[in-house]
């Protein structure tokens, strides 16, 4: 994967109070693909979830297990498999599924259950807030905020509105990681967005997603 340019500084003194909270949505990823006959009811849940609640944000990362059933799924990336494949091994599952949901990487549902999805929605909501901190600058960003384990950054390109031809709810095109990243501050120059981008700070190993930045 291509890395982006990244600067690192460590800060002055320890932090006598806590810091402001990152504002960012709850991270819902689905995995989809376009031969799965229950991801329709999935895109339409999640883009009502999206339009109904302006603190979340939805991915969707198209995957190709399902090819042999009909068309091949041209957006698959082999990145969603191993991002699912992690989630597999984080929720001890049999195996990877479509189309799954997965909420702020704490938890995960099936995407076309209305009341599994909702209530999944809640339990990441309800996660105590991480303490890091994500400010936008001109070209760039500024993370600051101390972890407890080690973190990736990832910043993922997904296509929106006009842009997406797809019934796919924000399909991603491209993922690329930045890191690891062990708190501190970290100013991080941002590559052009063509349609839509996301920075998302989450514990390695698939872990719960620390902070998100939706970048339009």
């Amino acid at each position: 994967m291509k890395r982006l340019a990244i600067l690192f500084s460590s800060l002055a003194a320890a932090f006598a109070a806590p810091l402001a909270y990152a504002e960012g949505p709850v991270l819902v990823e689905l995995f989809a693909s376009k031969n799965c006959r229950s991801c329709p009811a999935a895109y339409k849940a999640m883009d009502e979830l999206e339009a109904q609640r302006d603190d979340v944000g939805v991915l969707t990362w198209p995957v190709d297990y399902w090819d042999y059933l009909g068309s091949k799924e041209k957006m698959a990336l082999p990145e969603s498999k191993d991002r699912q494949r992690g989630y597999v091994e984080r929720f001890s599952l049999r195996g990877p599924y479509t189309p799954q949901a997965v909420f702020n990487g704490v938890k995960q549902a099936p995407g076309n259950k209305s009341s599994k999805v909702d209530a999944a929605l809640e339990e990441a909501l309800a996660q105590p807030e991480s303490g890091i901190r994500i400010v936008r600058k001109t070209g760039k960003v500024s993370l600051k905020g101390e972890t407890t384990s080690l973190t990736d950054l990832w910043w993922v390109a997904y296509l929106k509105d006009e842009d997406n031809e797809t019934k796919m709810p924000n399909p991603v095109t491209s993922v690329r990681q930045i890191g690891p990243w062990l708190g501190g501050r970290a100013d991080i120059e941002l590559p052009a967005c063509e349609s839509g981008c996301m920075l998302i700070v989450q514990e390695a190993g698939f872990g719960p997603v620390l902070a998100v930045m939706d970048v339009r």
